[in-house]
């Protein structure tokens, strides 16, 4: 219930970054070539956007199985041997994952006390860090489930 939830939250966020990436692109391109008044802060909008959309988009990713793997020699492994290392690479996954968390969440806190932020519309990277280790500690769990379902 709670992953399917968090899931449809994630759907949500993804489809809403994904439409404001459009719009702010839109927006400038019209202001900056019909207008002459390009949207201010724009490209570090796309920028920010951009990010977002990605990691809001990895759970998923883990969540439906999609991210990229080569099956040159997994056809010739028995079936057994080949769902144990499903199991390990699943681990092994989750394990970089909960890294990236960890140091995305360290980044965010000493963005935070630094202040730092964006330069054109002072937004705060700290939210972005957070966000990114919040979203990769959801892709670890979504991928270590999907492979113990398995």
């Amino acid at each position: 219930m709670i992953e399917r939830v968090s899931a449809i939250a994630l759907e949500l966020v993804s489809g809403a970054l994904l439409i404001s990436l459009m719009m702010v692109t839109g927006i400038d391109v019209i202001g900056r070539y019909l207008l002459d008044k390009p949207l201010t802060g724009a490209f570090e909008l796309t920028e920010m956007l951009l990010g977002a959309l990605v990691f809001a988009s990895l759970p998923l990713v883990s969540r439906a199985g999609g991210h990229v793997d080569v099956d040159m020699l997994v056809n010739s492994i028995p079936p057994r041997v080949r769902h144990v290392l499903n199991i390990l690479v699943g681990m092994l996954s989750a394990a970089v994952l909960l890294f990236f968390a960890w140091r995305l969440w360290i980044l965010g806190i000493r963005q935070f006390a630094d202040g730092a932020h964006s330069e054109s519309l002072g937004v705060p990277f700290g939210l972005f860090a957070m966000f990114g280790a919040f979203t990769c500690i959801l892709a670890a769990i979504f991928g270590l489930l999907r492979e113990y379902r398995q």
